[in-house]
């Protein structure tokens, strides 16, 4: 399930940015918790990576859950090959600004997770989140496997029925799909709002719950 209503067009391979071969970056330890970004991770671990708009607010939400073993951002979902930020920022990279959140389901249920994403941006909004316009800032969920897809197939049908049930009649525009690529983002955007606490952050949710 893919549902993109946009007022953008996604950047097709034709048309995108060439990128490079060689990655601009490796991030380090995580600012908050001094657990290595990029691993080695422990085993059993899962990954998930959401795209919410900026990705500072969105990585701020998930790195105090309990569960969480570390977050990162980078861009994902396009095209280019290890794209800088002001290259996503044109809008011609496909790629869009993402977490990626590596935590414990034996402590943290993905639907959890998938709790604080619908809960925490408006997903209805297509190519944009609030007044950051583009592409760029799309609402997405990529997944590790099946059983991730299937479960945020499912979650995404349970959150428009709570939208319809709230009178809400916009429809959701998430791109939900399996996960092909992901590209850090540079360390100076890695925790940033733990680095600059007053930073900007126009993250807010759509005022519904999520079901259960």
């Amino acid at each position: 399930m893919t549902l993109l209503a946009n007022r953008f067009s996604k950047q097709t391979a034709e048309g995108s940015l060439p990128g490079r071969d060689t990655p601009l970056t490796s991030p380090g330890n995580h600012q908050v918790s001094g657990i290595p970004i990029n691993g080695p991770y422990p085993e059993g671990l899962r990954e998930l990576v959401v795209g919410m708009g900026c990705f500072w607010g969105a990585e701020r939400l998930f790195w105090p859950l309990p569960g969480v073993h570390v977050t990162g951002v980078g861009y994902a979902g396009g095209t280019t090959p290890n794209p800088t930020y002001n290259e996503v920022s044109t809008g011609r990279t496909g790629h869009t600004e993402v977490v990626k959140i590596v935590f414990d389901p034996a402590h943290l249920p993905l639907t959890d997770l998938l709790k604080v994403f619908w809960e925490n941006h408006d997903p209805t909004q297509g190519m944009r989140q609030g007044n950051d316009i583009g592409s760029q800032y799309r609402s997405a969920v990529y997944v590790m496997d099946e059983d991730q897809l299937t479960a945020a197939e499912e979650s995404l049908i349970l959150f428009q029925k709570a939208l319809r049930s709230e009178s809400i009649k916009r429809t959701i525009t998430t791109e939900l799909k399996m996960a092909h690529n992901f590209y850090w983002a540079e360390d100076y955007h890695q925790q940033y709002l733990a680095k600059h606490p007053e930073g900007y952050c126009g993250l807010k949710g759509i005022g519904v719950a999520f079901p259960g």
